[in-house]
C-alpha cells in the first residue's frame, strides 16, 4: 500500500511515514522492484493508541505489536471504526497466549517451535480461524532470541507447511546488532526459496533498505515512523 499525502496540517508521525515510504520507494527502484510489492508494517509497541490513530489518518493500517495483551487491548476499538486496520505480532510468542494471538491477530510473524505450533493449532480449531503465519528462523544463532534454529529450520518448514497449508506465508528474522545484516537476509531469501515461501519479513529503521535490496517483502519500522519508545527494548 502506498502513503498518500493529505491537506491537513501533517503531524511529526505522517512527515516520518512520508519519509520512511520514499526511503522504501527508492531502495526497492535501486533493487529492481515495484514499491508497491513491499509492505510496510508499522511497529507501534509501546506506544498509545492516539499515535497508531495519528498513523491512520495518514493512510498507514498495517501495524506491528509485540506483545498479545496489548495489541488485545489497543486495537479491537480502532477495528470497529477502522475494521481495514490489521494487526502482526512479532514478538515472542508464549503457548499460554495462543488463543488471544489467534483471536486479535491477521498474521503471527514469530512461530518457532513445535510446542507453539500445536497451541496455535488447537487455538485455531476452538476460535475457528486462523491467522497467516511466518516462521521466525535465529539466522544469528543467538542464544537469547527467539527464532528457530537454523540447522532445524528446514525440517521444521516441512512439518508446519504439511501442518497448516497455505496458511504458512513465509519466513521472519532479526539479524544480530552491530553487524552487517546482508548475510542473514541472504540466508533467509535463499532458505524461503527453497520452500517455495512468498514473504520475507526482515528489515527494521536501522536495515529495511538493505533488507528490500535483498527481497524483504515486508519491512517492519517503529522508531523511524513513532520515534523513540520510554520503554527499553530492541529498536525495530
Amino acid at each position: 500500500m502506498y502513503f498518500m499525502n493529505t491537506v491537513h496540517s501533517a503531524s511529526d508521525i505522517e512527515k516520518n511515514l512520508v519519509a520512511v515510504y520514499a526511503r522504501m520507494a527508492e531502495a526497492a527502484k535501486r533493487a529492481g522492484r515495484d514499491p508497491s510489492s513491499i509492505t510496510l508494517v508499522a511497529v507501534s509497541k509501546f506506544h498509545p493508541r492516539e499515535s497508531v490513530l495519528e498513523a491512520i489518518q495518514a493512510g498507514q493500517y498495517i501495524f506491528g505489536e509485540n506483545r498479545v495483551q496489548e495489541a488485545a487491548a489497543k486495537f479491537p476499538p480502532i477495528q470497529v471504526v477502522t475494521p481495514e486496520v490489521s494487526v502482526h505480532l512479532i514478538g515472542g510468542l508464549q503457548t499460554n497466549k495462543a488463543r488471544d494471538a489467534v483471536r486479535i491477530a491477521t498474521m503471527i510473524e514469530s512461530l518457532d517451535r513445535p510446542a507453539l505450533a500445536d497451541a496455535l493449532d488447537r487455538a485455531a480449531q476452538a476460535e475457528g480461524r486462523l491467522p497467516d503465519l511466518l516462521i521466525e528462523v535465529n539466522t544469528g544463532s543467538e542464544p537469547q532470541k527467539y527464532g528457530v534454529p537454523v540447522g532445524e529450520a528446514d525440517g521444521f518448514i516441512r512439518t508446519c507447511r504439511q501442518r497448516f497449508g497455505d496458511k504458512l506465508r513465509g519466513l521472519m528474522c532479526i539479524p544480530p546488532v552491530g553487524i552487517d545484516p546482508t548475510p542473514h537476509f541472504v540466508m533467509l531469501r535463499t532458505l524461503a526459496q527453497t520452500h517455495g515461501l512468498g514473504i520475507l519479513s526482515m528489515g527494521m529503521s536501522a536495515d529495511f533498505e538493505q533488507a528490500i535490496m535483498q527481497g524483504a517483502t515486508h519491512v517492519r519500522v517503529g522508531s523511524a515512523i513513532f520515534g523513540a519508545r520510554s520503554v527499553v527494548g530492541t529498536c525495530v
